[in-house]
């Protein structure tokens, strides 16, 4: 699997806007850098929760043999704005708590390599 990370950058001002507003701003920005046949599942406390081995097995199923780019988007301060959230293809919780935005990276891209490790058969895994 090939795998990019891109941030975006933050958005001028937004310090300064309403949380709706910023939410707005930063929804445009993504969508603008999601493809019309890309795969969107956005991080949200409200999604999917999955087992190590269930996030593998659904990768294997919808990406491991497909054209269609899987795209993970950490969300903002304030969550996704109301077009992101109806954009989005899936909706993935890594917890019920809050993680900031590094920490919620490190355990995405840790359970993505986890991931690669069980549908390739290694024992990594099992560690």
């Amino acid at each position: 699997m090939k795998c990019e990370i891109e941030t975006l950058p933050k958005i001028k001002g937004g310090g300064k806007m309403e949380a709706h507003d910023l939410k707005v701003k930063e929804g445009e920005l993504i969508l603008k850098n999601i493809g019309t046949g890309d795969y969107l599942m956005i991080l949200d406390e409200g999604g999917k929760t999955m087992d190590s081995r269930t996030f593998a097995e659904w990768l294997r199923l919808h990406f491991v043999n497909e054209a269609r780019s899987l795209v993970l988007v950490i969300g903002g301060v304030y969550g996704f704005s109301d077009e992101v959230h109806s954009r989005a293809d899936t909706k993935l919780s890594l917890s019920k708590m809050t993680f900031n935005h590094e920490l919620a990276l490190l355990v995405l891209l840790e359970q993505v390599y986890r991931a690669a490790t069980i549908i390739h058969g290694h024992p990594y895994h099992n560690d």
